[in-house]
C-alpha cells in the first residue's frame, strides 16, 4: 500500500472528532497533537502523522491514544488549547505552528515536544541549545531557509518579466525572518515593496485586493499556519484578483495558485510522526537532532498560467517537479 492509499485509509480515523478515540481505554498512553489550523485541512495531516508513527509500531488503538486538538486559525485558542494538553500529561505532545509551538513550550519543561515550525531559528529564538544536542524537552521539524526567498524571486521574475511591483502577504505572528530577507532581496532586483499583513482568514480578501489596486504584478506568499492551512482560499483569491502568486507550499500550486517551490507538508506531518515513534522508544528530546526537511518540489500549474495570460517559459518548465495541465 503507498503513502496516498494509507492516507486515504487512514481518512475516516482522522476526522476531527473521534468516537472510536473517545472510547479508548484509559490505560493507553496518550500522544497530544495540537495544529494551528483547520480541522478540515488537519485530515490529511493527522492521517501522515499516524502514519508516520505506524512506521516505527505504534498505532492508534493499539498502544496509544491520539488527542488531537486544532485552533481553527483562531489565535485566541492556542494557549488554552496546548494548557488542556498538557493538563492531561500526555506521553508526547506534537505542536504544528510557531506561536503553537511557544505556547507549547511555556506550558511545560517536563513533557516531551515534537514540533513543527517552519518558519523560526530554533537556536536564535532560543527553542534548542542547538540543533545536534537541543538540550530540553522540545526537539522537531524546523525550516528556517530564508534564502528560499531569492528562490522565489528568481522563479516569479521567469514567470512575470515584467514584475517591478511585488506584494508580500506575511502573517506577524511568524516573526520577521522570512520578511527581512524578502526585503533585502526585492531592494536587489530594484523591486518595490508592498506589505500585506494579514492575522485571520476574514483579512486574506481585503488584503489581496488591496494588492490588485495597487497595481502589484505579483504575489509572494510567506510561510505561515495561515496561509499553508488555507491554500484554496488563497489560490482562488490571487486568481480573482488577476495576480500571479508563488508561495512555499507545493499545494498552494497544486489547487490553483500559479506556483510554488518548497516542502510537502504531508511529508513533514509524516517526518513528525517519525520523531514522535522515537521518543516513544525512549530517546529523550534533548538528545533527538533537530531535522530539517530533505525533500522540495517546484509545481506550476499552467492552468492558472493561462487564465491570468501568461506563457510560462520551457526552461523552468523543464526544471518543475510537477505541471498541472
Amino acid at each position: 500500500m503507498d503513502r496516498r492509499q494509507f492516507i486515504s485509509a487512514l481518512g475516516g480515523a482522522a476526522a476531527w472528532p473521534s468516537i472510536a478515540r473517545a472510547q479508548a481505554p484509559a490505560k493507553l498512553p496518550e500522544i497530544g497533537f495540537l495544529y494551528a489550523g483547520t480541522s478540515t485541512a488537519g485530515v490529511p495531516r493527522i492521517a501522515a502523522f499516524l502514519e508516520g508513527l505506524a512506521s516505527k509500531g505504534y498505532v492508534e488503538g493499539r498502544n496509544f491514544t491520539l488527542v488531537a486538538r486544532n485552533a481553527e486559525s483562531k489565535s485566541d485558542r492556542f494557549e488554552p488549547l496546548a494548557n488542556e494538553l498538557v493538563a492531561r500529561n500526555v506521553r508526547v505532545l506534537f505542536a504544528s505552528g510557531p506561536t503553537v509551538v511557544r505556547y507549547a513550550r511555556a506550558a511545560t519543561k517536563t513533557i516531551p515536544i515534537v514540533a513543527m515550525d517552519l518558519e523560526s531559528d530554533p537556536v536564535k529564538d532560543g527553542l534548542v541549545a542547538s540543533l545536534a544536542r537541543p538540550g530540553g524537552n522540545l526537539t522537531g521539524l524546523f525550516f528556517d531557509f530564508p534564502q528560499f526567498s531569492a528562490k522565489w524571486l528568481e522563479l516569479l521574475t521567469e514567470a512575470v518579466p515584467s514584475l517591478s511591483r511585488l506584494a508580500v502577504l506575511w502573517d506577524p505572528a511568524t516573526g520577521t525572518l522570512q520578511l527581512d530577507e524578502v526585503a533585502g532581496q526585492a531592494k536587489s532586483r530594484g523591486l518595490a515593496l508592498q506589505l500585506l499583513k494579514v492575522t485571520a482568514p476574514a483579512e486574506l480578501d481585503s488584503a489581496i485586493a488591496s494588492a490588485a489596486n495597487a497595481k502589484a504584478d505579483g504575489l509572494l506568499i510567506l510561510s505561515s499556519p495561515l496561509f499553508g492551512t488555507n491554500p484554496k482560499a488563497v489560490a482562488d483569491l490571487a486568481l480573482k484578483y488577476r495576480l500571479p502568486a508563488i508561495t512555499l507550499f507545493p499545494e498552494f500550486a497544486q489547487v490553483g495558485g500559479l506556483m510554488a517551490y518548497g516542502t510537502s507538508l504531508i511529508d513533514l506531518f509524516y517526518q513528525g510522526g517519525v520523531l514522535v515513534g522515537k521518543v516513544l522508544d525512549g530517546t529523550k528530546p534533548e538528545d533527538l537532532p533537530v531535522e530539517r526537511p530533505t525533500r522540495f518540489q517546484l509545481v506550476v500549474n499552467l492552468r492558472t498560467a493561462k487564465a491570468l495570460g501568461l506563457t510560462i517559459p520551457p526552461l523552468l518548465l523543464a526544471r518543475a517537479d510537477e505541471v498541472i495541465e
